[in-house]
């Protein structure tokens, strides 16, 4: 049975449990929507952002899907009220994400990276998805030199989703601080899936990332992640906290 998602917190930070199967139906009922809304891929860190930056935690807060990357979100979850959110690989709840948009005929806006890896990843996008109307693309380093104008053709696509990649200013926080610009679709903050379209990146595999390993590659690749190994104590320690002083 298709149901709304269950809005559950988590260290005073939003996740919403979503099923696949009822995925579907909750993009749909959203594409009917007229407010703006986007949809939060939300790691662990990002959840530790949210709680020390207002203005991230403010642009969490007003999602309209806050879908859990991290398996340490999952486990927190559990350990503090009992219920086990649905985590997706970013890379996968995307394909599903324009999926769904392809079987609406739906329409894409591609936002960010380089302007070769952009137009491949395009390519990539129309082959995969020959459904799918893909009504405009900037790439980043115009959107910082000509932001209004982009803002304005981005409105006038009227397209139902906007996928924002690396490049342009803010970062993820551009779709909060010019949401009231553009038009009422969808907006989702992609980080480098242009760059794993456009096969100049790899992303993991889905076995290393159901054991929640990722990790281990980004650190390889950057040995200072590392370090992040005592922002996870401190999830840890506020965990027990909020378990021992806060019913939830």
């Amino acid at each position: 049975m298709d149901t709304e998602p269950e809005r559950i917190m988590l260290l005073d930070i939003p996740l919403d449990i979503v099923s696949p199967e009822n995925l579907p139906f909750v993009i749909e009922k959203g594409l009917n929507q007229t407010q703006n809304k986007h949809i939060v891929l939300l790691s662990l860190w990002d959840l530790l952002r949210a709680r020390r930056n207002e203005e991230y935690r403010d642009y969490v807060l007003k999602a309209a899907l806050v879908i859990p990357i991290s398996h340490s979100l999952v486990s927190g979850a559990k350990f503090l009220t009992g219920k086990k959110p649905i985590r997706y690989m970013p890379f996968n709840f995307i394909i599903s994400l324009l999926s769904i948009l392809e079987k609406k005929e739906g329409s894409l806006f591609l936002l960010g990276s380089g302007i070769q890896v952009l137009r491949k990843a395009e390519k990539n996008l129309r082959t995969t998805f020959p459904g799918l109307n893909i009504v405009g693309r900037c790439d980043g380093k115009t959107c910082k030199k000509d932001e209004a104008p982009v803002i304005e053709a981005i409105r006038k696509a009227s397209s139902k989703l906007l996928l924002v990649g690396k490049g342009v200013r803010g970062g993820e926080l551009w779709i909060a601080r010019n949401s009231d610009n553009l038009n009422s679709g969808f907006r989702l903050w992609c980080s480098d899936l242009f760059e794993v379209l456009a096969e100049k990146r790899k992303r993991p595999s889905d076995a290393v990332f159901e054991r929640g390993l990722e990790s281990i590659g980004y650190c390889l690749k950057n040995p200072l992640k590392f370090f992040r190994i005592f922002a996870y104590i401190y999830y840890k320690l506020l965990l027990l906290f909020y378990r021992i002083f806060k019913t939830k």
